[in-house]
């Protein structure tokens, strides 16, 4: 991965949004063209020390529609984001701060300090921008693939064979979760 993420301020959280493209004409190329250029240059403002860390989801922008966009989070301590943020990144805005995750049992983690997993998806996102980045530009990355490098994550912790890719084809929207499936469902799995 690239230079590692700092521990974000939750106090100082940004939402940017950088469009991927029309929801019906999105695809899986577009995506990957999207990440390998303009997710890449947000991580490039880390290395610069313009933020000091971020994530990014594909996500429905509540004002668009029609449109597919990735939500990008990030932290500075520097000036205001929109003096240094590419012309691409739009409705940049200060958030309250997200002192909880969707799924995460902060609970169990050390301290009980989200921040520590925060920092942690921050660099999901620096992965999937290497692996991206990784590829030729010119050929489509297949979600097989992907699901590919995803397994071993899964497999080191014992999850491999128990996990599945979901994914519902774009232009439809994407749905690609990495899930936990219980021994008794696995029989039930197709794999690839």
């Amino acid at each position: 991965m690239g230079s590692r993420l700092e521990n974000p301020d939750l106090n100082n959280m940004w939402r940017t949004w950088i469009k991927i493209g029309l929801k019906n004409e999105l695809t899986y190329k577009l995506f990957q063209d999207v990440i390998r250029n303009k997710m890449y240059e947000i991580s490039e403002l880390k290395k610069m020390g313009k933020i000091n860390w971020y994530y990014f989801l594909y996500h429905n922008k509540p004002d668009d529609t029609t449109n597919g966009y990735f939500d990008v989070v990030f932290t500075t301590i520097s000036e205001e984001p929109t003096k240094f943020l590419p012309e691409y990144c739009v409705d940049t805005k200060k958030i309250s701060p997200i002192n909880e995750i969707s799924g995460i049992e902060s609970s169990i983690l050390k301290d009980t300090n989200i921040v520590k997993a925060w920092k942690l998806i921050g660099e999901q996102s620096e992965f999937i921008i290497d692996l991206i980045r990784a590829h030729n530009e010119n050929s489509v990355i297949p979600p097989k693939q992907i699901a590919q490098f995803m397994h071993y994550f899964m497999n080191q912790l014992g999850l491999g064979g128990k996990s599945v890719l979901f994914f519902k084809g774009i232009p439809n929207n994407i749905y690609t979760i990495l899930a936990y499936m219980p021994e008794e469902n696995q029989r039930n799995c197709i794999r690839f």
